[in-house]
């Protein structure tokens, strides 16, 4: 099997054609797509037929499974390790305007990397389309391996060696939101990482940020935060971004190790978005493993 990889953006995000997601994979096809995705970044892939044992299955093929963060949660798909990424309750049905968990997922829709809070953050996410609203919900992609080569000298120096404490309850609290109890905070410590990378597959080196990045460790408050606002808007110009327009079927392969991604707004209380997700960890992203 010979896959087909088409570039729909300048500097990444590949097409794919001429393979079967829900079919065992020989090895030959998986090496191709780790290439890929170390190329582009960003893998879209239409027509596909998956049900929840296919995208674990999938998933486990590039490495081992990051749960997603359950909390006050009755589970409505089969799988524990998959990420529910819908506005549906365990019946099916829309989620209030006051769901604990729809004002948690709003957050979403701020540029971010999954599982960047924490020690060990995701590798590669998988999201499949089972119901897409009729207008809005797309996903946008950003590249911070380019927007990083685009950096000046002086910034890139700058920036070498920082580390970055990250927190799912400071992304959340940056829409208000912070109904969280102590045992939830407890349970979800934040996390540091280094904000310049090198990704281990293309050794490229990437901006590693988000909307999960709080501060920069040793630096005052307030300066932190300021350089971190000036690189998310240098990294999220036009030039550095994609927007995925989903369609039932649409599977969508990123890289978290070099990517940004948000979802876009859709009129949630009228329509449903159905959307699962299996994310890798990432083993070599805790703090003390990198050289």
């Amino acid at each position: 099997m010979t896959i087909q990889v088409r570039q729909l953006h300048p500097v990444f995000v590949g097409e794919v054609s001429g393979v079967d997601l829900a079919a065992t994979l020989p090895p030959e096809t998986v090496a191709e797509l780790t290439e890929a995705i170390n190329r582009h970044a960003v893998l879209v892939f239409h027509g596909q037929t998956l049900d929840d044992d296919h995208l674990l299955a999938l998933g486990r093929v590039f490495g081992n499974i990051e749960p997603p963060r359950n909390h006050r949660v009755v589970r409505r798909l089969k799988h524990a390790e998959l990420a529910d990424i819908s506005n549906l309750d365990a019946k099916n049905q829309l989620r209030a305007r006051d769901d604990h968990r729809r004002l948690d997922a709003l957050a979403n829709q701020l540029w971010h990397s999954d599982a960047s809070f924490r020690q060990e953050s995701g590798a590669l996410s998988m999201l499949f389309a089972h119901v897409v609203p009729p207008v809005g919900g797309e996903t946008e992609f950003a590249d911070l391996r380019a927007a990083y080569d685009a950096l000046t000298p002086a910034m890139q120096a700058k920036i070498e060696g920082l580390v970055v404490e990250h927190s799912i309850f400071h992304s959340r609290g940056q829409l208000g939101h912070t109904d969280y109890t102590e045992a939830e905070r407890a349970a979800l410590p934040p996390a540091q990482h280094r904000l310049v990378r090198t990704h281990p597959g293309s050794k490229r080196k990437t901006l590693y940020m988000g909307s999960h990045a709080s501060h920069i460790i040793g630096w005052p408050m307030p300066d932190g935060r300021l350089l971190l606002r000036d690189l998310m808007e240098h990294a999220t110009q036009r030039e550095f971004v994609h927007r995925h327009s989903w369609r039932v079927g649409d599977l969508v392969i990123w890289d978290n190790r070099c990517t940004l991604h948000r979802g876009r707004s859709y009129d949630d209380a009228a329509h449903a978005r159905d959307l699962r997700r299996v994310t890798t960890r990432d083993p070599e992203s805790a703090l003390e493993r990198v050289a």
